[in-house]
């Protein structure tokens, strides 16, 4: 059967505050950019011509009608998006260093991406779905937790692939542990699994990235493992193939908010594609060096949920000409 959506999304979507100069006066001034790793990574999948769905909520406030508005312009069905007039929309502050690396300070004490509830959980979408697409902060606080559990067993049942990344953050748990448990929960339940290097010794206490990506490919039976590594590129792991892809660093990167979910969609775009059962050592070479350029890309704008590199763009740096 030919499902209508190439990937539903479940999740966070929230205002990241970023730094954008001084004012007059010295004080810092910040930026509102609509954002969240899960509609960040259905953004990069609109731009590729994919068919994407979303499934959250936001308060019915001003950011939260900002949000609506910014997914919807760029393609991403908002059906599935719940606005909540008790609570209001998610917001976090990023500092960015001088390298392009972040620090996050949230104010979701509540914030309406944790109130999700199962009763909102837009089955139908799910079940339209190619793949399912989610990560840990939608594990954070029990009614959000339960909805995602609700939404994951709809995708399984529907025989969606099932995508996880991690996206820990650390200060959003109250206790570490928790967090562990919700990505072995998500990794036992994936097919595809995005995992950053700090997450990855998180979890295995391995700092052999080969090592600890083989452990938990092993583990839990993932058919496909990423390994995103910052500046060292990223690698594939998949059958008992280890797969590497260099980086396209680039001289005016300013930030890299949304290099890791603009990665995920590139990979989720090949999957499509491709499918998961008969990958060549070439596709998931092919793969790991677009999705490392499109996250090069990103790295030089600020926010990412809007400012998505089109595919021509990716091809250009492919080719040496970007």
């Amino acid at each position: 059967m030919r499902k209508e959506y190439d990937v539903t999304a479940l999740g966070e979507l929230l205002i990241d505050f970023t730094e954008n100069g001084s004012s007059g006066q010295g004080n810092p001034l910040l930026e509102a950019n609509p954002g969240g790793a899960p509609c960040n990574v259905l953004a990069m999948l609109q731009k590729l011509g994919r068919k994407t769905a979303f499934i959250g909520k936001v308060g019915q406030d001003l950011f939260g009608s900002t949000l609506r508005e910014t997914i919807e312009a760029v393609g991403i069905n908002s059906e599935g998006l719940v606005m909540d007039k008790d609570v209001h929309t998610t917001l976090a502050f990023v500092h960015t260093f001088p390298d392009g690396d972040r620090e996050f300070s949230f104010y979701r004490s509540p914030g309406a991406d944790m109130m999700l509830r199962r009763e909102e959980v837009l089955k139908e979408k799910i079940q339209a779905s190619r793949i399912f697409h989610f990560g840990t902060l939608s594990f954070t606080h029990e009614s959000v937790k339960e909805a995602s559990e609700y939404a994951i067993q709809c995708a399984k049942e529907a025989g969606a692939w099932i995508s996880f990344d991690p996206n820990l953050r650390e200060p959003l748990w109250e206790n570490l542990e928790e967090a562990k448990k919700a990505m072995e929960y998500g990794m036992e339940c994936c097919d595809i699994l995005k995992i950053a290097d700090n997450e990855l010794t998180f979890i295995t206490g391995e700092t052999d990235y080969d090592k600890g990506a083989l452990y938990l490919k092993e583990k839990y039976q993932i058919p496909l493992v990423c390994v995103t590594l910052g500046k060292n590129g990223s690698r594939a792991y998949y059958k008992d193939w280890i797969t590497a892809a260099e980086p396209f660093l680039q001289e005016n990167t300013i930030e890299t908010t949304g290099a890791g979910d603009t990665f995920t969609g590139c990979i989720l775009d090949t999957v499509l594609e491709k499918g998961l059962e008969e990958l060549t050592k070439e596709d998931l070479r092919q793969m790991l060096r677009f999705a490392n350029a499109a996250a090069a890309l990103i790295t030089t704008k600020k926010g990412a949920l809007k400012v998505m590199p089109e595919k021509v763009e990716i091809e250009q740096l492919l080719s040496g000409k970007g």
